[in-house]
C-alpha cells in the first residue's frame, strides 16, 4: 500500500454458501456459515472471479473462473457481501493480476490437496493451484492489504468477515442482491438523464433570452 494515497476505489468480497457436495463437506469441517469466496470489481458482480468448478456438472474439474452470479450454482446461494476501499494503485494491481490469470487460466488448477492442509494446519504448497480463499488472500497480500498474520494457505472464506477494514453491506441471496443493485443503477441513470435534460433546457432558455 502507498501511504497517503486516497482510497478512491472499491472492490467487493462475496462470501457464498453453495449447496454442492464438496462445499457441504468443507462446511462440515469448518462449521462456518460460508464455504466459498470471490472478488468482484463491480457492484453488479459482472466482474467476479475466484477458483472453483469450471463446469457446474463436474465438481472435480476446477481452476480459475470468471463467475456468473446468475448461474444455477450461485443465484440462489445465501451470501454476505463486503466492500473494501483501495487506492488507485492497489485497484490497478489487482486488475492486472486478474488479467494475468485470465490469460493463463489453462495452466492453473484447483488446489484440492490444499484443503486438507487447512484441516491439518499444514502448509501444502502446489505450483499454479489455489482454492478460493487462498486465491483471494494471495491477491490481498500482493496488493498490500493486511491478513493479520493469517497465511493465505490457511485462510478460510469466513476469515474475511473478521478483517477490520472490510465493510458489511448485504446479507441474503445473490439473486436478490443483483436485483437491488440493478434497480439502484436504473435510478441513477434516470436521475442523470433528468439532470442532463434540465441543464439542456436551462441552457436553451438562456440562449433564447439573449
Amino acid at each position: 500500500m502507498l501511504w497517503g494515497d486516497e482510497m478512491s476505489k472499491v472492490i467487493y468480497i462475496v462470501l457464498t454458501k453453495t449447496k454442492t457436495v464438496l462445499s457441504k463437506a468443507i462446511q462440515m469441517y469448518t462449521q462456518d456459515d460460508f464455504n466459498h469466496v470471490s472478488i468482484s470489481f463491480d457492484s453488479e458482480l459482472k466482474e467476479m472471479y475466484s477458483f472453483g468448478r469450471k463446469n457446474e456438472n463436474n465438481p472435480w474439474i476446477g481452476g480459475f473462473v470468471h463467475e456468473n452470479p446468475s448461474s444455477t450454482l450461485l443465484r440462489e446461494s445465501h451470501c454476505v457481501i463486503l466492500t473494501c476501499k483501495v487506492t488507485e494503485h492497489q485497484y490497478a494491481l489487482l486488475k492486472k493480476r486478474i488479467g494475468y490469470y485470465k490469460e493463463n487460466q489453462d495452466e492453473y488448477k484447483y488446489n484440492f490437496i490444499g484443503l486438507f492442509g487447512v484441516a491439518c494446519r499444514v502448509k501444502i504448497k502446489r505450483e499454479r493451484a489455489f482454492f478460493c480463499s487462498q486465491f483471494v488472500a494471495t491477491l490481498f497480500k500482493e496488493a498490500g492489504l493486511p491478513l493479520y498474520e493469517t497465511c493465505p494457505y490457511f485462510m478460510k472464506p469466513n476469515d474475511f468477515i473478521h478483517l477490520p477494514y472490510l465493510t458489511f453491506i448485504y446479507k441474503g441471496t445473490v439473486e436478490n442482491f443483483i436485483g437491488v443493485t440493478q434497480e439502484k443503477q436504473k435510478k441513477k441513470r434516470s436521475l442523470a438523464t433528468i439532470h442532463a435534460f434540465a441543464l439542456s433546457a436551462l441552457y436553451m432558455g438562456r440562449n433564447k433570452v439573449s
